[in-house]
């Protein structure tokens, strides 16, 4: 066990852990941010996405002493005085989840991508996105939710 600092949604976070302990656990059950949730365990669903320095990241296969001295953005993170982030916003407003259990990982993975490239194609979408998995198949509805966040947001993430 050792201190492990960070920054989480802005804020400065110090944890005592096991350093090898998954984020998502650490996120979850030390620190009570539920919103990122477990898929599979094996970084394949994409359910468990975060951004630490600003890169998606699978939660689950990424031990907390690895993001020492990093940021770390988790879906809690990108509300701002209780405004949905544009991204939040076009999910809702396409009814892209059934569910909503990948809605979170989706959110986040579709945040990197417009914060790298906010003219994101539909092509560049379907592609970024390929790596979180929906079972409820609400593919096409988050596929234009990304769209229309990016036509939104006209000139990437905040």
């Amino acid at each position: 066990m050792r201190p492990v600092s960070f920054t989480l949604n802005g804020k400065p976070t110090r944890v005592t852990v096991d350093e090898t302990r998954m984020l998502l656990w650490v996120l979850r059950d030390d620190l009570g941010l539920t919103g990122t949730k477990f898929g599979c365990g094996q970084a394949l669903c994409g359910a468990c996405t975060v951004l630490v320095d600003n890169e998606a990241v699978r939660s689950c296969v990424t031990a907390i002493g690895d993001v020492e001295g990093k940021h770390v953005l988790t879906i809690e993170g990108l509300e701002r005085d209780g405004r949905l982030h544009p991204v939040q916003e076009a999910f809702v407003k396409h009814d892209a989840f059934q569910c909503g259990y990948c809605t979170p990982g989706m959110i986040m993975s579709a945040y990197a991508l417009l914060a790298k490239n906010p003219k994101a194609t539909r092509a560049d979408i379907i592609n970024h996105m390929d790596g979180n998995l929906c079972r409820c198949g609400a593919h096409v509805r988050i596929v234009s939710a990304i769209e229309t966040a990016a036509a939104s947001m006209k000139g990437g993430a905040r």
